[in-house]
């Protein structure tokens, strides 16, 4: 374990500052205008797909709780 309390990186300076509005533009990126913009109907091919992703989230929630306890 080091005991340099340094951080490892530099902070971007000001000059490299570039605002959330700005890089938006750079990236050609649009604000969402309808939540319908988000869905995507096939993004699991079965039902079972579903329940099994929903089944692992569900429990990897329980187990965060029940480390915390």
């Amino acid at each position: 374990m080091s005991s340099n309390a340094e951080p490892n990186f530099a902070w971007p300076s000001a000059a490299n500052h570039v605002t959330a509005a700005e890089l938006a533009r750079r990236q050609g990126v649009q604000p969402v205008a309808s939540i319908d913009d988000l869905a995507r109907p096939d993004l699991f091919e079965s039902d079972d797909d579903l329940d099994e992703f929903l089944t692992d989230v569900y429990a990897s929630r329980r187990a965060g709780i029940a480390w915390a306890w």
